[in-house]
């Protein structure tokens, strides 16, 4: 059990009273859950929840997530499960990642069982490419230009780097663990391998990793599989949208189970 899991559970009852809500599944979903937290790490908890039957039968579009400000290292929102749906039929990663998070927080009712139970079908590989592919090019144009650039950055670029190499070699959702990312992807014979490896146990052991000397092998491998997911990409099947219907009762149905 992490240090403030009773504090997290006892801030989303708050939450339930204070939105009049119900809530379905919260996770840890940022550093923590990657494998790679600092000492000072939030704790990044997202969360489904469902709104009583009346406001959903309305007229007028409504705020349909709840965020509360970081406050003793918690970091807390969520999004109503219409939403959430909405976005699972688009095959969204972040999503899709909650629903696979190894550090659980708090399920309620079947809904989140529900929902992976149906994830394969709704999978678009190329849709979570470009989405990982996106935030590697962004995160590296950011932060790993220059002969001095701040080493932690590394991580958030490898992983969404490893999550496409994983899309392109099973054609499945990649894990959200890091250390299972490259033990996968990652060659344990050479430079590169040893590198990661000596990144993450100064990070794990709390290391401040801010500016260094770029890691030439590390930016090299990084420049070479962004041109190559550039390629491959555009090649990648969409989900084809055929679980509409499947949706709909899936949202009903949990209407009925939370509310009666």
């Amino acid at each position: 059990m992490f240090e403030l899991q009773d504090e997290i559970v006892k801030e989303l009852h708050n939450i339930e009273q204070e939105e009049q809500v119900r809530i379905l599944y919260a996770c840890e979903s940022g550093s923590r859950a990657w494998g790679f937290p600092s000492k000072d790490s939030d704790y990044d908890v997202r969360f489904l929840y469902v709104r009583p039957v009346e406001w959903y039968v309305s007229i007028f579009d409504k705020r349909d997530v709840i965020e509360r400000p970081i406050s003793n290292l918690l970091d807390i929102n969520g999004w109503d499960l219409r939403k959430a749906l909405q976005l699972f039929r688009k095959s969204n990663p972040p999503l899709l990642e909650w629903l696979q998070s190894p550090i659980p927080y708090y399920t309620k009712y079947t809904v989140a069982e529900q929902i992976r139970s149906i994830s394969p079908l709704t999978f678009s590989p190329k849709s979570c490419m470009y989405h990982y592919l996106n935030m590697a090019k962004g995160n590296y144009r950011d932060y790993l230009h220059g002969e001095q650039v701040k080493i932690k950055k590394y991580f958030y670029v490898l992983r969404p780097i490893l999550a496409c190499g994983w899309i392109e070699k099973f054609n499945t959702m990649p894990p959200i663990e890091f250390d299972l990312l490259v033990e996968a992807l990652v060659p344990k014979v050479g430079e590169l391998h040893a590198m990661i490896e000596q990144l993450l146990i100064r990070k794990k052991a709390g290391e401040e990793l801010d500016y260094e000397p770029k890691l030439h092998t590390i930016n090299e491998y990084l420049e070479e599989r962004i041109a190559h997911f550039e390629q491959t990409a555009t090649a990648l099947k969409q989900a084809d949208g055929g679980q509409d219907k499947q949706l709909d009762e899936l949202f009903r149905k949990a209407l009925k189970e939370v509310w009666g």
